[in-house]
This record gives C-alpha cells, sequence and structure tokens, in this order.
C-alpha cells in the first residue's frame, strides 16, 4: 500500500526543479497534491514550466492532483491556497514550503528591491501558508479532530553556512531555520511537527554550481520527514544525494566573565581571544 494513500499534500514552488519532484514523489505514494506555483507568465523567474504540467504527469500516472496559482508570499493568497486544499481534499495533512528565488548581489550593490524581493518570497512564502495552515490545524484540534500532521521548510546553507553575494537569500534561509524550529515548539501540542531541509540538487538556481545530485533524490526524506512514522521534530537537514546532515542550532562555544561591568581596558584584553575562536561547522562540500 502507498505510504501516503489519500493524505493531502500542498507543494510550494512546485513546477519544477525540487518541488515538482516533490509533487510527483507524493503522488506516487497515493498522496493528493495540491501543486502550487505561480503562472509561468507571472512568475519573476518564469520559464516557461507551469503547476499544469506537473499535474498532468502525475493524472497521467493515476495520482491525484490539482494546480493552484496563489501567490504564497501573499497573506491572501495563502489563505486561499490552504482554504482551496481543503475544500478539494477535505483536510491539509502535509505542508511542503518550497518556493524560492534568488537575486543574487554584492551588498554593496544590491538594490532595495533586490532585497525586499527575496525577504518576500523566501521566508514570508514560507510563513504565509504556515500561519494559515497552523491557524486550519489549531481549530480542527479544538473540535477533536487533532491527527498527525507535518510540514517541511526549505532553508539552505546559503544562510546557514553564510554565501558570499547572497545577503538576502541568506538572510531568508536563516529565518527560515529559525521560524521552523520556533513553529515545531508552538505546534506540538496539535500534533503537528515541523522541519526543515537545506538542499543541494540541480534545478534552475543552482545550475552554474559544480555537478550536483538530481532533485529527486532530496524527496525520499522529504517524504520521512512527512510520514506518521517519523517522530523528528525542530530540526533542520542538510540533504544531497544519498547524504543526510543533522545541523546544530546557534550554541555557545566560549565565554569571558566578570563580576563587575566590563571596561574597555579589561575587553581589549580579555575578548580579543574571540578572533581565534575555531568553529567546526562541519562543512561537508
Amino acid at each position: 500500500m502507498p505510504h501516503f494513500e489519500g493524505r493531502s499534500v500542498i507543494v510550494t514552488g512546485a513546477a519544477r526543479g525540487i518541488g515538482r519532484a516533490h509533487a510527483l514523489f507524493f503522488a506516487a505514494e497515493g498522496a493528493h497534491v495540491v501543486v502550487n506555483d505561480l503562472d509561468s507568465s507571472a512568475s519573476p523567474d518564469g520559464g516557461g514550466e507551469s503547476a499544469e504540467a506537473v499535474v498532468e504527469e502525475i493524472t497521467r500516472a493515476g495520482g491525484i492532483a490539482f494546480a493552484n496559482h496563489d501567490d504564497v508570499s501573499t497573506w491572501s493568497g495563502a489563505e486561499r491556497l490552504v482554504e482551496a486544499a481543503v475544500r478539494e481534499f477535505g483536510d491539509l495533512d502535509i505542508l511542503i514550503n518550497n518556493a524560492g528565488i534568488l537575486r543574487d548581489r554584492m551588498l554593496y550593490n544590491m538594490t532595495e528591491d533586490e532585497w525586499d524581493t527575496v525577504l518576500q518570497v523566501d521566508l514570508k512564502g514560507h510563513f504565509c501558508p504556515l500561519r494559515h495552515a497552523a491557524a486550519h490545524w489549531r481549530r480542527e484540534a479544538q473540535q477533536g479532530r487533532s491527527k498527525p500532521r507535518a510540514v517541511i521548510n526549505t532553508s539552505s546553507t546559503s544562510g546557514l553556512f553564510g554565501n558570499a553575494g547572497q545577503t538576502n537569500y541568506g538572510a531568508a534561509k536563516m529565518g527560515v531555520a529559525a521560524l521552523t524550529i520556533i513553529a515545531a515548539d508552538e505546534l506540538k501540542r496539535y500534533d503537528v511537527r515541523v522541519n526543515a531541509i537545506a538542499p543541494a540538487a540541480a534545478t534552475r538556481l543552482t545550475f552554474d554550481l559544480a555537478v550536483l545530485p538530481e532533485p529527486g533524490d532530496v524527496s525520499p526524506f522529504v517524504a520521512y520527514l512527512a510520514s506518521e512514522r517519523c517522530s523528528i521534530t525542530g530540526r533542520v537537514f542538510f540533504v544531497t544525494g544519498g547524504s543526510i546532515h543533522l545541523f546544530q542550532p546557534w550554541a555557545i562555544v566560549d565565554k569571558i566573565e566578570t563580576s563587575q561591568r566590563w571596561t574597555l581596558e579589561q575587553l581589549e584584553e580579555a575578548a580579543a581571544r574571540f578572533a581565534d575562536v575555531d568553529f567546526d561547522l562541519g562543512i561537508p562540500f
């Protein structure tokens, strides 16, 4: 029996790349899928791919899906998306936040629009669907209809490790990691688990990088995080090919102390050592 038979899933940014791979994988495992993406003509990064094409591929294989073009980076668009899933499938079981864009530029050249656009899509575009899904799940729990549900967000090593030329994207993706940890703590009372992945795969956002694994290689772990047999919550993972790495959130690794207020002279002597503290980030590439 398929692992997600009859369960309903929203995948944002699902017309191409990793999102498309997620949608196809879940559909093949019996899930009813909402394939969300902006209409290719309206997308700021449109490349001709469409949510309809993914839906057609799913239905040809015997799966169940429908396309949705609401803008998840807006409050009303995300609300309509969640409402559409509940209306069409009777409920929402799994939310996969995947939509994202790039506007790479060095900090001293970045425009206000390049900053705002990336934060709008990559961070607010995670918050809005999660917020409306959370409200729905809370209402369901209050009516005695609580059941295991899951959210998988999409962060990036550009934020978690840092990458020059991506202050906007990195800030958004670091925000997604924090959003994940806090949301997991808030929603556990409603039987909702929230995790995030930082994927590395060959997509339109990584076309100029070294050879990377296929987008579909990431999807099995996302499906595991979404499955009812998984107990993991509040974690962030780097996923590429057959390798899965667990991130450790911010941690204090050194300190200096005094029993009274510091003077500048004391800090010049005591705090200088912080410049030489070695961080083992465990970067696998």
